[in-house]
């Protein structure tokens, strides 16, 4: 049986796709699953060698390109090499687990016997092309997506921790940084301030006054940061005078970054679900969107903050949500004390806990 999962990105979206296909693998572990994702979410999958321990390959496609610059002859190229490699393949039965046109159409392209989707996907037209529809099921996103992918291959599946790929380089480049010109290693935090909106962001200033909080303690505190000019990290960085500094790093640096940590802070983005995967222990601070839907999950120790006066709302919302306005520095910092006084990884149940 050869299967092709479709889940492109972003970051927080593949991790939380992870799960379903982990199980796929150890229920089947004969059969050829292979992945298309976008190249900046790949190293999530597979490592530069080619070594992956949930899929046997990725196919590349190139949104970015594609949506930057859609009537050019490379994104005509991109799309075309992309379908050949699909072709070439032969997939019994493709899996759409993003719900969206352009999802629905790669998997189209496989020229599969079967392409399966949600009854009720992300954008309606995606439905127009799916073989199989398939009814949601669950509460939590890992939920609907692994009964997605049972249904699909009438395997019984439950959501499965999955392996993260390692590369040597980042390893070394994050041991360096994990000490950050110290004369001796300190605990790590890792703070992941972004968001894919403002309403998610927790204020810069509070994440500062943290940060100074926590280097009272002794803590090494680093700032995700998506690029050198990234301006929410820069302003964090600043409030926190001098307790904080900012790291820019890709995926594959990042996994490794993380694996240093001893502990992550942030809001619903794609670094915190990361760590969640990982198993790092995290205080996850969520607004507009619901916990209960998706919120981190993975192995380790995690405590979810949320005011009962935030947003229920999925819509990018350009203003402060007033739940995070309400989350005060002192409760976020007594999660994290929480969290490194159970000796690191181990002594704390999984679980959430609310303001």
């Amino acid at each position: 049986m050869r299967v092709l999962v479709v889940r492109v990105g972003a970051m927080g979206d593949v991790l939380h796709a992870l799960p379903a296909v982990a199980a796929l693998r150890k229920g089947r572990p004969d059969w050829v699953l292979d992945w298309v994702v976008d190249p900046r979410w790949a190293p999530l999958l597979v490592n530069a060698q080619g070594e992956a321990a949930v899929v046997d390959g990725v196919c590349l496609a190139e949104t970015k390109l594609w949506s930057r610059r859609p009537a050019s002859l490379a994104t005509l190229r991109s799309i075309l090499n992309l379908r050949r490699t699909l072709r070439q393949a032969r997939y019994d039965l493709v899996v759409d687990m993003q719900g969206t046109l352009r999802s629905a159409v790669i998997g189209w392209m496989a020229g599969a016997r079967e392409l399966v989707g949600y009854r009720d996907p992300r954008e309606s037209l995606a439905a127009g092309l799916y073989k199989r529809r398939i009814e949601r099921r669950g509460r939590h996103v890992i939920e609907q997506g692994t009964a997605l992918l049972s249904e699909a291959c009438g395997v019984a599946l439950e959501a499965e921790p999955a392996a993260l790929p390692h590369e040597a380089w980042a390893d070394d480049w994050a041991a360096e940084v994990a000490v950050g010109g110290a004369s001796e290693p300190r605990r790590l935090c890792v703070l992941a301030v972004g968001g894919g909106w403002r309403a998610k962001l927790w204020p810069a200033k509070r994440y500062g006054d943290l940060a100074i909080r926590l280097r009272a303690m002794g803590v090494d505190v680093v700032v995700n940061a998506a690029g050198q000019d990234d301006p929410v990290a820069a302003e964090v960085v600043a409030a926190g005078a001098g307790a904080a500094r900012a790291v820019v790093c890709n995926v594959t640096g990042l996994i490794a970054l993380l694996r240093r940590a001893v502990l992550v802070i942030g809001g619903d983005s794609g670094p915190t679900h990361l760590a969640a995967a990982l198993g790092i222990p995290l205080v996850a601070l969520f607004g507009p969107t619901d916990p209960e839907r998706n919120g981190p999950w993975g192995p380790g120790s995690r405590i979810v903050l949320r005011d009962p006066a935030s947003l229920t709302s999925y819509k990018h919302v350009d203003r402060l949500d007033p739940g995070l306005a309400n989350l005060s520095v002192s409760v976020v910092l007594e999660s994290a004390q929480r969290l490194l006084e159970a000796d690191g990884r181990r002594d704390l149940p999984a679980g959430r806990s609310g303001l």
